[in-house]
């Protein structure tokens, strides 16, 4: 259980950090967006990891897996993620990404660690993909429906991308015992080296345009304590726990938690959304039951 846990607290991180990012994205490119959410991350981690977790029982090699988990994982992932965002909107590529990735997830966790889901679990996978689905078709943003190739492939990248760290850290998090702070600073610096190579070579500002600096260092201080440092730390330790498949399942209900941020913050919210979340509550309920089944 406590890896589902730390899972679905997770996706509650992502939901409150996105709505924070989303401002945020009106200042920062992209990549540099990721490139000062990942040096805060790692300024934070790091004395943790000093400190707290001083003898850490990883090799080099597992340093190197954990680096390219980091760069497949968050540094193409992301840039990936953003390329099919440029080309067919924000509610297709949630879409497609958070409906490909745990199934991606699932296959790559049979191939490469012989980690097999129980029926139930199966079935848990699809209520929960299907009603995230629902919930984004319900609320999605795009005022036309763009159909553009290129883009369907990057967001299957994307996808392709989380499943390969996921499976990666998973394997290196269960048979290592390394603690989840150290793996999520060496995921983080090889995801940062990727970001700040792209940087280099598309030419983008590394800096925000803003009329309120201040401010907005502040709000970016808090999406990033939030949805880097607090969000990746909780996902390795849900790695770490819980099947990885049955965990990247779970980082997808943060599209329904975020629901539940937009009511607090007092948005209204659609009343069949309201129904697709049930569902989804009830696909986690297969999904956190079914290994004991």
């Amino acid at each position: 259980m406590i890896g589902e846990l730390t899972a679905l607290f997770t996706a509650c991180c992502w939901a409150v950090a996105a709505r924070l990012f989303r401002q945020l994205g009106a200042s920062f490119s992209p990549l540099a967006l990721n490139l000062w959410k990942g040096l805060v991350a790692i300024v934070v981690l790091v004395p943790i990891c000093l400190w707290v977790y001083p003898n850490s029982p990883l090799q080099t090699s597992h340093i190197i897996w954990l680096l390219i988990s980091g760069v497949i994982g968050i540094g193409l992932g992301d840039t990936f993620f953003f390329q099919a965002l440029n080309r067919i909107g924000d509610s297709q590529t949630i879409l497609f990404a958070e409906s490909l990735a745990p199934i991606f997830t699932a296959l790559l966790a049979m191939a490469w660690i012989a980690e097999w889901l129980t029926w139930q679990q199966w079935c848990g996978i699809a209520v929960v993909i299907l009603a995230v689905d629902m919930v984004i078709k319900l609320n999605k943003r795009d005022t036309s429906q763009v159909f553009e190739l290129s883009g369907f492939v990057y967001a299957a990248l994307a996808a392709l991308c989380q499943a390969l760290g996921a499976v990666v850290s998973r394997d290196v998090l269960t048979s290592t015992g390394v603690d989840a702070a150290n793996a999520s600073l060496m995921r983080l610096l090889g995801g940062l080296a990727i970001i700040i190579l792209l940087l280099i070579v598309k030419r983008q500002r590394w800096l925000p345009k803003s009329d309120n600096p201040k401010r907005t260092w502040l709000m970016f201080a808090a999406a990033t304590l939030v949805g880097t440092f607090a969000a990746l730390y909780l996902q390795m330790v849900a790695f770490t726990y819980a099947k990885a498949a049955v965990v990247q399942t779970l980082f997808a209900t943060s599209v329904i938690l975020s629901l539940l941020v937009a009511k607090i913050m007092g948005d209204r919210v659609n009343r069949q959304s309201l129904v697709w979340s049930l569902v989804a509550l009830a696909g986690v309920g297969l999904l956190v039951t079914g290994e004991h089944w």
